[in-house]
């Protein structure tokens, strides 16, 4: 096949969790890991399958106390096929060795093949060939293709296919002490010749399951289903040189999904009648061009390649299909466990990019915490203060999912969690709002929906800002900021930190533009949402107030990462890297020493410099000029300088971030982080984490660091504001992006040269803003700029 693929050379078990990830199928609605269909889940490999927003929530003994997850609930394998000699062993490369495998993922048609080699003794050889498709067109449809050859010698082959309903949630090993037995009701049956089913609901959540699968073979297809698991059976006469083929169709639909009334039966008449594998392959293929046009970046050489991966697996999480579901962003894709499945604020790095591309799918993913916004305000509630609080983690529901305990695996002991403290992630909402609302001209969105959680988040800051007569500045206390590391005061009893800076400086953000716009919106509706949301009269007032004099700790001519950080003692940086090496997860390495990270000047990821990442240069002095404070060309790389030396990145986010900043603050450094970021998954840079899920907001961020970083692209004032920046390792590169209207609007950069075009259409035209000067580009028409130095 011809186009970008991923390879994958030798049969390497230490690298096999890693690859499945990366080689995960889906569309948006389910997705399966990259694993061979004849091996089940054990040490080495985990055909793990799950669909979108699918969550169950049990109750564990562990440490003492009973605690209770969700999950995103790791579904029946539908992959399960494998095959042996007549009367031989089930063949894997992991009891009989391989003389030849290869794994290939083809990226532009949406297909994961592989070829094997198995020995037969001396004298013969079975040579196995695969494809694989979960369907991007019809979203409950996945098929594999298997192309069976002898060498040697005719060989009768035994293929047995199943729907196996005994999986469990164990692919992550420090969860391991935690129920994972989500299933339940398990049943399996017979629909009709080559049609075999499997049902099963989830525990607590009642989420049903109906899956089918359709074999066909070169021979009779033969049914034995046991308690937990469909299967179909078929023995096969290979000639020495002839390849026989068998087709495994199978059909997956939830009790949820719109338009059915039975999801087995929607799944049995699905499968029975899904076109032929050939014809599958194709409308997928033709899915994928489709989506492809709408989204992809032109980037040349290793960069471009790696982006490509990103974006593919961006949108087997999040496809058009997401705009029909009610799911957020899980930060670790549909490709593992880890994280439970969970929604954090990965959609900050992530909407983005999908706003230029796919607004309609932003649109849902905003609708799933607008959906919440009324658990957000109980949170809120229980604190004693109004507005919304959105969780940490999120999941099926609106409550708080962060874990209460979590496991250090260099100690062994389970720790309390005070994640939960990361309110911030009620800005990262609104500032999703907003980007969405100015990339797209959503009018309806922003006076309805947005307009509700922005209020909401605005009033939650505006009342947890506490007037401190000492220092004459509103203080937010007891908090935990992007820096994971930091949760409480050296010694302090309670968790907790005050004035993170980054939490209070984007609380000033989100007070400024609730007031920006309360004051724009149609009177009827300003009046609708006053009497709605029970806004008392003095509450902009006091917004106003807070978003000018909130507190902004500052500590040697930089701006501090909360209230005391100055104080705290200097970690022995290159002392614990000759120790440890590999120091990205230093909160664990210092626990097991029985210190704490909480001592010490070192942060996990981008905490004060994720301001750098939110805003351009002018609006964070213009934020920090409202706050009362200069920043100046001295202070802002001085800071970034600061954390810098200090910073430890144990978060995939925080290459990225730092890269962006550097792209602008100080160029020749930036493209190491860069390189990180890109890199931080297809090579495993955290230590085996990419085997449990990739890392979407990392993933997707690499592609809004060349579509917004690089361009300084921002929509603004119904206009694109342009400031690019040359980066020398990717001095070319271009896209087309979606926008107020105009499909397919075409950027490009190229030696010191930036070209845009709009394509033809009876739309107004687009104002380009390049530094001080505005070009209306009319559609039909290609602009060239020549940039200035």
């Amino acid at each position: 096949m011809d186009g970008p693929r991923w390879e994958y050379e030798g049969y390497r078990p230490a690298e096999e969790r890693l690859r499945e990830s990366l080689c995960t199928l889906g569309n948006g609605y389910f997705a399966t890991r990259g694993a061979l269909p004849e091996c089940t889940a054990d040490q080495v490999h985990y055909p793990g399958t799950y669909a979108a927003g699918c969550y169950d929530r049990l109750t564990s003994e562990v440490a003492g106390r009973r605690v209770e997850n969700e999950d995103m609930v790791n579904l029946p394998n539908w992959l399960s096929l494998r095959f042996r000699p007549a009367g031989g062993d089930w063949l894997t490369p992991d009891t009989t060795p391989v003389s030849e495998h290869h794994q290939m993922l083809h990226l532009d048609p949406g297909l994961l093949e592989r070829r094997t080699r198995y020995p037969l003794g001396a004298d013969a050889h079975l040579v196995v060939r695969q494809e694989r498709l979960v369907h991007l067109d019809d979203r409950h449809l996945a098929a594999l293709r298997t192309e069976l050859t002898a060498e040697g010698r005719t060989v009768a082959l035994d293929v047995e296919a199943a729907l196996d309903g005994t999986v469990t949630n164990s692919g992550v090993a420090r969860y391991r002490d935690l129920d994972g037995r989500h299933l339940s009701h398990i049943q399996a049956g017979t629909a009709a010749p080559g049609v075999v089913w499997l049902r099963c609901r989830t525990r607590t959540s009642d989420i049903g399951f109906g899956l089918a699968a359709r074999l066909t073979a070169e021979g009779p297809v033969t049914h034995d289903n046991e308690a937990h698991r469909a299967v179909q059976r078929v023995r096969l006469r290979l000639p020495p040189g002839r390849t026989v083929t068998v087709d495994k169709t199978i059909a997956l639909h939830a009790s949820r999904d719109p338009a059915i009334s039975d999801p087995l039966r929607a799944a049995v008449d699905r499968a029975a009648a899904a076109p032929g594998f050939d014809e599958l392959r194709e409308s997928h293929r033709a899915a994928w061009e489709q989506l492809w046009r709408r989204t992809a970046l032109d980037v040349p050489g290793e960069a471009g390649s790696i982006l490509r991966l990103h974006l593919f697996h961006v949108l087997q999480t999040l496809s058009p299909h997401t705009a029909d579901l009610d799911v957020g962003v899980p930060a670790r894709g549909l490709h593992g466990e880890a994280y439970r499945g969970h929604v954090f604020w990965d959609e900050l790095f992530v909407l983005p990019y999908l706003n230029l591309h796919l607004p309609e799918v932003s649109r849902a993913l905003l609708r799933y915490r607008h959906r919440r916004l009324d658990a957000a305000c109980h949170a809120a509630r229980e604190l004693g203060r109004c507005g919304a609080l959105y969780p940490w983690q999120s999941g099926s529901d609106g409550r708080e999912e962060t874990q209460q305990v979590h496991l250090n695996p260099r100690s062994g002991r389970w720790l309390p969690d005070h994640s939960r403290l990361q309110h911030h992630v009620g800005s990262a909402v609104a500032y999703n709002v907003w980007q969405y609302c100015e990339a797209t001209g959503d009018i309806d969105f922003r006076h309805g929906e947005g307009a509700e959680m922005l209020l909401q988040i605005a009033r939650f800051w505006g009342q947890s800002a506490v007037w401190d007569g000492h220092l004459g500045r509103y203080r937010i206390r007891g908090v935990v900021g992007p820096d994971e590391y930091h949760d409480a005061y050296p010694g302090a009893e309670r968790p907790g930190l005050d004035d993170n800076a980054y939490t209070n400086v984007t609380a000033a953000w989100v007070l400024s533009r609730a007031l920006e716009l309360l004051h724009g919106l149609p009177e009827p509706r300003r009046r609708e949402l006053l009497e709605h949301t029970g806004l008392a009269d003095d509450e902009p007032a006091r917004w106003a107030e807070v978003s000018r004099a909130l507190h902004v700790p500052f500590h040697d001519g930089v701006i501090s990462q909360f209230d005391g950080y100055g104080d705290l003692a200097e970690l022995d940086w290159d002392g614990y890297r000759k120790r440890y090496r590999d120091i990205r997860r230093l909160d664990r390495i210092l626990e097991a020493e029985g210190d704490t990270v909480n001592r010490y000047k070192a942060s996990k990821q981008a905490d004060v410099l994720m301001l750098g990442y939110l805003f351009s240069p002018p609006e964070l002095r213009s934020l920090f000029r409202q706050l009362g404070h200069h920043l100046d060309e001295h202070t802002w790389p001085a800071t970034v300088d600061h954390y810098l030396h200090r910073t430890s990145h144990g978060s995939t986010l925080s290459g990225l971030v730092h890269g962006w900043i550097l792209a602008r603050a100080r160029r020749a450094d930036a493209w190491s982080f860069v390189q990180e970021a890109l890199r931080g998954d297809i090579a495993d840079l955290q230590g085996g984490t990419t085997g449990e899920g990739i890392h979407l907001g990392a993933m997707a961020g690499t592609l809004d660091l060349v579509q917004r970083g690089l361009t300084g692209l921002e929509t603004r004032g119904g206009g694109l504001s342009l400031d690019p920046v040359p980066l020398p390792e990717l001095s070319s590169y271009g896209f087309s992006i979606r926008y107020h209207g105009h499909w397919g609007v075409r950027l490009r950069l190229r030696s010191g040269l930036l070209e845009i075009a709009v394509p033809d259409s009876d739309q107004s035209p687009i104002d380009v803003r390049l530094r001080d000067w505005v070009l209306p580009v009319v559609p039909g028409e290609t602009a060239r700029l020549v940039l200035p130095d």
